[in-house]
């Protein structure tokens, strides 16, 4: 066996921000750079997969923060690219919930207990702001959800992040507007037309040798200067540098050790970023039973256990005549379903349904359950920082360590949890690295 080829840097994890920093490390002169990825294909939780004749989103599907002040550069490369997408309208939400009964909530009850739970959570954020931070999830016990609509409400809110509870920076500067990607060929072939700018690609495949699927990096050896990345299957690649673009629950796993361990600080960092779990299920029905057309997008199911089947969506402005539900469950739900059968995920959505639209309804003919925390790539679906913004946090998750640089959605300070903060985070990683690159006067070619 000869010795590890030599490469400027290595990027671990072909999702966006490691597609978006190869394609900046590229266009400044890095040619030797080698991308590894875990999987057969690239996107890490953009991922696209067929099912009921048409390409649904199982991870990120909805381009959040359009109209504002500032452009949303993914909103950008889906208008360059034509990328198909669908105003998501989320106003009438809560006119649209339903009881155990099939009932829906008065207009002006489910208009009162909305506007109750916004005015807790800008009261809770504020507190937080006056302590400086501190628990995410603590209120008072007046404040605590307890009946099944303001559980559902407090769901929709909270789970969702919509715009008017809380000031993220995506609503507030890039717009609060939100589209459904609903485009045949994936959200992932924004990933296909970024990459065709530096790696070779023919007739929609990237043919590079520099881009290497199927490759479980286990271990990454670091010294003064230089980088040794050795594969689950005992492939070896020496670098420079290396990017550690996989997601904020592989680096709390043990898939990926350090040699020697990460210093204390960065560490602690890591296992401080809380992960959210978000599961959309997909549900294909014989024929429509539910209502559409405008306002009937999304509906909610109120139940006593929170985020129990709570919120729905009818795919109809996204795969005209599919047939196809989708209803999302995230964190404890999330990972309960993903343990059981999906015959028993399907029993439990069709009681819910049944509550809903009567007994009459059809079974559902095929069921897709996607499972993002078991899968060990992902480990989850994105980070979930506090609303106050630890900002020593997020810097030490984002620090260097030696020529071990790290990026991902988890490292973004304004956007964090978010494809655009994803994509924004590996131009910037990228850039930082070319500084140092620069500093210690490796040739960029």
């Amino acid at each position: 066996m000869g010795s590890p080829s030599h490469s400027s840097v290595i990027v671990v994890g072909a999702g966006i921000s490691g597609i978006s920093a190869a394609k900046v490390l590229a266009e400044n002169g890095v040619k030797d750079l080698v991308i590894l990825d875990a999987s057969d294909r690239i996107g890490g939780r953009i991922r696209k997969e067929k099912f009921g004749g048409v390409s649904v989103e199982l991870g990120a599907g909805w381009i959040v923060g359009v109209g504002g002040k500032e452009s949303n550069p993914i909103w950008e490369l889906a208008t360059e690219f034509g990328l198909r997408t669908c105003f998501a309208d989320y106003t009438n939400v809560r006119y649209n919930i339903s009881d155990r009964s099939g009932k829906i909530f008065p207009r002006e009850i489910a208009a009162d207990s909305y506007k109750k739970a916004v005015e807790s959570a800008i009261r809770k954020f504020r507190n937080q702001e006056d302590v400086g931070g501190g628990d995410n999830g603590s209120n008072s016990k007046t404040d605590s959800p307890s009946t099944p609509l303001e559980l559902a409400i407090d769901f929709i809110l909270h789970d969702f992040e919509m715009a008017e509870a809380v000031p993220l920076c995506t609503f507030r500067d890039l717009g609060e507007s939100e589209f459904s990607v609903a485009d045949e060929r994936g959200f992932d072939y924004l990933l296909y037309k970024m990459a065709e700018d530096f790696l070779f690609t023919s007739e929609g495949k990237i043919l590079d040798s520099r881009l290497k699927l199927n490759q479980v990096v286990r271990e990454i050896l670091h010294w003064e200067r230089g980088v040794r990345v050795i594969t689950e299957d005992g492939c070896v690649y020496e670098a420079d540098y290396v990017i550690v673009s996989v997601s904020i629950g592989v680096l709390q796993s043990d898939i990926v050790a350090f040699t020697p361990l990460l210093p204390g600080w960065k560490l602690e960092a890591i296992q401080k970023c809380e992960i959210m779990v978000y599961t959309k299920i997909f549900l294909k029905f014989p024929y429509q039973f539910w209502p559409t057309g405008p306002g009937k997008e999304f509906f909610v199911y109120a139940h006593e256990r929170r985020g129990y089947y709570t919120f729905w969506q009818q795919m109809e402005n996204i795969y005209p005549g599919s047939n196809i539900l989708s209803v999302t469950l995230t964190n404890g739900e999330s990972k309960r379903v993903e343990a059981q059968a999906d015959e028993d995920t399907l029993r439990e959505a069709m009681e819910v349904l049944r509550d809903m639209f009567g007994p009459n309804i059809p079974d559902a003919i095929h069921i897709l359950v996607p499972r993002w925390w078991n899968n060990r790539f992902q480990r989850g679906s994105y980070s979930n920082h506090p609303i106050i913004s630890n900002t020593q946090l997020v810097h030490d998750i984002k620090a260097p360590v030696g020529g071990i640089f790290f990026t991902g959605e988890h490292t973004s300070d304004r956007f964090s949890g978010y494809v655009h903060g994803a994509y924004l985070a590996g131009i910037d990683s990228s850039k930082e690295l070319l500084e140092e690159m620069r500093k210690r006067q490796i040739p960029l070619f």
